[in-house]
């Protein structure tokens, strides 16, 4: 008997079906089959699943085209595959399949787990290694740069400069760093204009709420005796001069410059009021003894590695981490102040429509900030032990006291300017942003090793200050936070491997160290080779102006 005669045409006969073979099937079996004549479990209706799958079957063996199953075979494959980058198939309901997406890797905040994985390690390391502050940083690829203006200054020794064109006032607004830049602009227009330079007048900071002065911030003094040989600068507009603009110093044309003007445009549109006026002004265009002391303290806190230390520039206030759009391991609490913080300083801004925040992609996008515990699993990686000194520049740390408290643990002699000072010192300094930053700056710059985290102005000004005071080379450490986020996220990884990763971090930062400044980088960033000269070329600057 065929087969295919087993299925009966009785209500009574169960059913035990095998793959059709015979073509009688093709007129009519399967019309009784799958309706009411032929049962299926005793007379049931088959599901509508059961009556795709096995026409699926019989059709492909019927035409004995196994081929058929190649796009159910990519298929499959293909979830299996997603599942290995990130899916997992959690249930098969109703046929539907549904499928999670696991998180990537480096795109979630495990940094406190791989701290506790590897803390063990660290501690039986903290006596037994070479602290990494004795790094020799590779000068000798860089060395030959010194600042240009020195071999000049120390030939000239011009007894008094020519005839001024007139008063070059400016205004500098913003924090401390445009602040800077503004000084730095002026002192170069004023020389290239042969201008008097009124010492630069600063704007009340609306976003800061500062009014600090030049001098709160500035030793005024030595500022106008460091620029005798190039430019002359006063403290405030002689008498005679304000009479004629009836004693308002608004009543000075205020000239409108276009950020990064050429000197072109400045002796074209500049230099003629200045000089049939007398004086114009151009709109918007470190700290004293306490800063000093600060660095003198840190050196001696610091003798048993030679007075060196490390500073590391810290952006984990609580804007900076709502900025981000980061995520942390604060849980709803932290998701809620996050979101009062945003509407408080952007208003909206991260609410309107069609804003999509992704917290995973920006960590694996390395633009979430470094906490603290990160900074310090990532020196600890590098070589530096527990007896290194840490210098912490930052403002204040969104819930310092969980997020400080395992970086105290991996360095104890760790300083910020609230510890380095008494409160009377500070005093003066609160409530004056600018002031504060002044403060951190000075300390950093005078480290054997600055630690950047985060990327903005206060970096870029102070690597470009370092390599102008350290022959070229920034020694800044300036991490690889793309790689960070994907080290970070390995609960598994060995120390051996972890620190190896370091040490490859802080070899490439050192490559780095003294780059050239590019044609669309930033001199202040990048001074060389504008502002430095090589060895050779400043001997020979020094030569030819021997006479």
């Amino acid at each position: 008997m065929h087969g295919l005669s087993r299925l009966g045409t009785g209500s009574n006969r169960s059913v035990s079906p095998s793959p059709p073979s015979s073509p009688r099937f093709r007129h009519g079996r399967y019309k009784n089959f799958a309706g009411g004549g032929g049962g299926v479990g005793r007379g049931g209706k088959q599901s509508a699943a059961n009556k795709i799958v096995f026409v699926l079957i019989s059709t492909v063996f019927r035409r004995k085209g196994v081929l058929l199953f190649a796009p159910l075979l990519y298929i499959s494959g293909m979830l299996l595959y997603m599942g290995l980058l990130g899916f997992d198939v959690v249930s098969l309901k109703n046929a539907v399949v549904v499928v999670h997406r696991r998180s990537p890797p480096g795109s979630v905040y495990r940094s406190p787990q791989l701290f506790q994985k590897l803390w063990p390690h660290m501690e039986a390391e903290s006596n037994a290694t070479h602290n990494a502050l004795m790094i020799a940083w590779n000068l000798k690829m860089h060395q030959g740069w010194k600042p240009c203006v020195n071999s000049i200054i120390s030939k000239t020794g011009f007894s008094e400069l020519p005839k001024s064109n007139g008063f070059l006032i400016i205004e500098a607004n913003g924090g401390l760093n445009q602040q800077r830049l503004s000084i730095c602009d002026a002192v170069a227009v004023a020389w290239l204009l042969n201008a008097t330079l009124v010492i630069p007048i600063f704007h009340l900071n609306s976003v800061w709420r500062d009014s600090s002065k030049f001098g709160d911030i500035f030793d005024e003094e030595f500022f106008i005796h460091a620029l005798r040989n190039h430019v002359n600068v006063v403290r405030e507009l002689p008498e005679d001069v304000l009479q004629r603009f009836d004693n308002n110093i608004s009543n000075i044309v205020n000239l409108r410059v276009k950020g990064w003007s050429s000197a072109a445009h400045y002796i074209q549109k500049v230099l003629p009021k200045l000089e049939a006026m007398g004086a114009v002004r151009i709109a918007p265009f470190s700290n004293r003894t306490l800063a000093d002391k600060m660095v003198e303290r840190m050196v001696m806190n610091s003798s048993h590695s030679g007075g060196k230390y490390v500073s590391v520039h810290l952006r984990f206030e609580t804007d900076m981490v709502a900025f981000s759009c980061c995520e942390y391991d604060g849980g709803e609490e932290e998701k809620r102040e996050m979101d009062i913080a945003r509407e408080r300083s952007w208003r909206g801004k991260f609410r309107r429509r069609g804003r999509v925040i992704r917290p995973g992609a920006n960590r694996m996008d390395g633009k979430c900030p470094l906490t603290p515990l990160e900074v310090g699993l990532m020196l600890r990686g590098m070589g530096f032990n527990n007896n290194t000194s840490v210098f912490v520049a930052a403002g204040n740390i969104y819930k310092a006291e969980k997020y400080m408290a395992p970086l105290k643990q991996m360095f104890p002699l760790l300083e910020t300017k609230n510890t380095l000072t008494t409160p009377e010192e500070l005093a003066p300094f609160k409530g004056h942003s600018s002031r504060l930053a002044a403060l951190d700056y000075t300390v950093c710059l005078h480290s054997e090793v600055f630690v950047t985290t985060q990327g903005g102005n206060f970096p870029h000004f102070l690597m470009g200050h370092r390599r102008y005071l350290f022959g070229g080379h920034a020694k800044t450490i300036k991490p690889d936070k793309r790689k960070l986020a994907l080290l970070f996220d390995s609960p598994h990884i060995r120390w051996e491997t972890f620190r190896r990763q370091m040490k490859d971090m802080l070899r490439h930062s050192d490559v780095k160290g003294g780059e050239l400044k590019k044609p669309s980088g930033s001199v202040y960033t990048f001074p060389m080779p504008d502002c430095m000269c090589k060895q050779t070329e400043a001997a020979a600057n020094e030569s030819s102006l021997s006479f």
